[in-house]
C-alpha cells in the first residue's frame, strides 16, 4: 500500500500533467471551445511535409477553422461512442473551405464532434455558425511579408474587432516560434464565456512569426 506521502506525489504529478480527459458521453459537456489556426504558419509548421491542398499556392487560407471542441469545466472529452454515422466524403468534402481540408473535417468530426451529441451534419452546420460569429481581423489577410510581433497583438486585434469578446475569453497559442492559433470559448448557445484555467495558455513572444497567406 503506498504510503500518504507517495499518494500526494502521485496526485501532484496528476496535476501537472495536464487537464483530465478520457473518452467522454457524448453530449455531456459544459462549453466549446473553438480554435482557429493560422493556416500560413500550418502550412509552413506541417502542412506543406504532407502536401496539405490546404497549402496549395493560391488556396487563400488565413484562419481557418481547425475544430470546435466540447470541453468540461476542466479538461475535455474526446473520442466518445455515437449512435450517428461517421459523416460520407462527400460531406467532409463540403467542409474543406471551413476546416481547410476535409481529411481536417473528418478528423475533427471523429475526435470531437462524436462528444458534441449531434450528427455530423448539425455539429458542422453548428462549426460553421461559430465561426462566422466571429470577426477575423482583416489586417491579417492584408500582410505580404512575413511579420514578428509579440502575441499579445493578434489577441487585442481580435479584441478590437470583437467587442463583445472579453481578453477571458481569448487564448493565442504558439508552436516553433510562430503564431498557431487563436482558441475562443464559448457556450452551447455560441455566446462568448471566459475560458477555464486549463485552456488559458497565452503565448508570451514579443516576436512570433506570422507569415503571410499563400
Amino acid at each position: 500500500m503506498e504510503s500518504p506521502e507517495m499518494l500526494r506525489l502521485i496526485l501532484v504529478i496528476a496535476v501537472l500533467a495536464g487537464p483530465l480527459r478520457a473518452g467522454g458521453t457524448a453530449g455531456e459537456f459544459d462549453y466549446y471551445v473553438m480554435a482557429l489556426s493560422w493556416s500560413p504558419n500550418w502550412c509552413a509548421r506541417t502542412g506543406d511535409d504532407r502536401d496539405s491542398p490546404q497549402c496549395a499556392t493560391g488556396a487563400d487560407f488565413g484562419w481557418v477553422l481547425h475544430g470546435l471542441w466540447p470541453q468540461y469545466a476542466r479538461g475535455w472529452p474526446d473520442y466518445c461512442a455515437t449512435t450517428h454515422r461517421a459523416p460520407t466524403p462527400v460531406q467532409t468534402t463540403a467542409q474543406a473551405g471551413l476546416f481547410g481540408s476535409a481529411r481536417s473535417a473528418r478528423h475533427q468530426w471523429a475526435k470531437h464532434g462524436v462528444c458534441s451529441g449531434l450528427s455530423a451534419d448539425a455539429y458542422y452546420d453548428l462549426s460553421a455558425t461559430a465561426y462566422a460569429r466571429v470577426t477575423r481581423p482583416q489586417v491579417f489577410r492584408d500582410l505580404n511579408d512575413p511579420v514578428r510581433l509579440p502575441a499579445r497583438v493578434v489577441e487585442q486585434a481580435f479584441l478590437r474587432d470583437n467587442p463583445a469578446l472579453s481578453a477571458d475569453a481569448i487564448t493565442v497559442i504558439c508552436r516553433s516560434g510562430g503564431i498557431a492559433e487563436a482558441r475562443i470559448c464559448l457556450t452551447r448557445d455560441l455566446d462568448f464565456r471566459e475560458c477555464g484555467a486549463d485552456v488559458r495558455r497565452d503565448c508570451a513572444l514579443d516576436n512570433a512569426l506570422l507569415a503571410p497567406i499563400r
